[in-house]
């Protein structure tokens, strides 16, 4: 395969991970991954580091646009990133330590329970701020965001020791595999604090970039983020992204669900496979 092929298949691969990620409310990660180990042949841990770079790259354009409309909560997102971050270093020092197989194995293991978490109904919660555990108050986590009408909605959240117990995971994660953790952050925020539904998804594409940060410096230190495979990815899941961002809108998101939740299940079956019989 010469380069100008590799290069072509990864942009365009890259742009169905974006249009897919967008689409799911998955990243991008759960389809590159796959794409680079399996199907290019490419060292596990270079394809986690470029699916590291690429959640870079889409949680910085899209977390801008949230925290312009004022829907994420900053202070929440900067508390709970002392978690996701430490996390995330440390499950970016095991992988870079760890054999492929293995990383095989666990990503696929966590990709299944992502498809089955993403098709799970989410109850929508709204604490009054009055009704906030006392951590809440003390940390100053209560907040508002504005509804399409411009009222302002007042919510608070509770359990704030869980919540920061299972974003170290969550951290841990994205630095071991190269994804975003949404499943485990949703967790996270959605059940264990009782977030709001529209806070905890913005203020965790907010928090996604840092936490790949964090988990990238290790991987430049290794040497396993590659800029000649980085860069047509980036373009690729970045224009996949808003293609899918526009389909969205008038897209049945039940029946895609469904359809991108089989998609991956198929995909962690065949990367839990290949780990197996060490074909990665």
């Amino acid at each position: 395969m010469t380069l100008l092929t590799f290069t072509l298949i990864l942009f365009l691969g890259a742009f169905l991970a974006g249009f897919i990620g967008s689409l799911s409310g998955l990243g991008g990660g759960i389809i590159i991954i796959p794409l680079l180990s399996v199907f290019l042949g490419v060292d596990m841990h270079y394809a986690i580091g470029t699916a590291l770079v690429a959640v870079i790259a889409t949680s910085s354009g899209s977390a801008s646009a949230y925290v312009r409309e004022g829907i994420t909560n900053m202070r929440l997102g900067m508390f709970l990133e002392i978690a996701t971050t430490a996390g995330a270093v440390i499950g970016a020092l095991i992988s870079t330590n760890a054999p492929t197989s293995a990383l095989a194995i666990i990503f696929g293991a966590t990709l299944i329970f992502s498809s089955v978490n993403s098709l799970r109904k989410k109850e929508d919660y709204l604490i009054k701020p009055e009704n906030s555990s006392i951590l809440t108050h003390k940390l100053k986590l209560a907040s508002t965001y504005p509804t399409p009408s411009g009222e302002m909605v007042h919510y608070g959240m509770t359990n704030i020791v869980g919540g920061f117990s299972m974003m170290g995971l969550a951290g841990m994660m994205s630095g071991l595999l190269g994804i975003g953790s949404g499943a485990f952050k949703v967790i996270a925020m959605d059940t264990i604090m009782k977030v709001p539904f529209k806070v905890s998804t913005t203020t965790s594409n907010f928090m996604m970039g840092v936490t790949a940060i964090a988990s990238s410096v290790i991987y430049i230190q290794k040497g396993y983020i590659e800029p000649s495979i980085c860069m047509p990815v980036i373009i690729g899941v970045l224009i996949g992204a808003m293609v899918g961002a526009k389909v969205l809108v008038k897209a049945n998101t039940k029946k895609l669900k469904v359809f991108f939740a089989l998609l991956i299940f198929v995909l962690a079956i065949n990367m839990i496979y290949n780990g197996i019989v060490g074909k990665i």
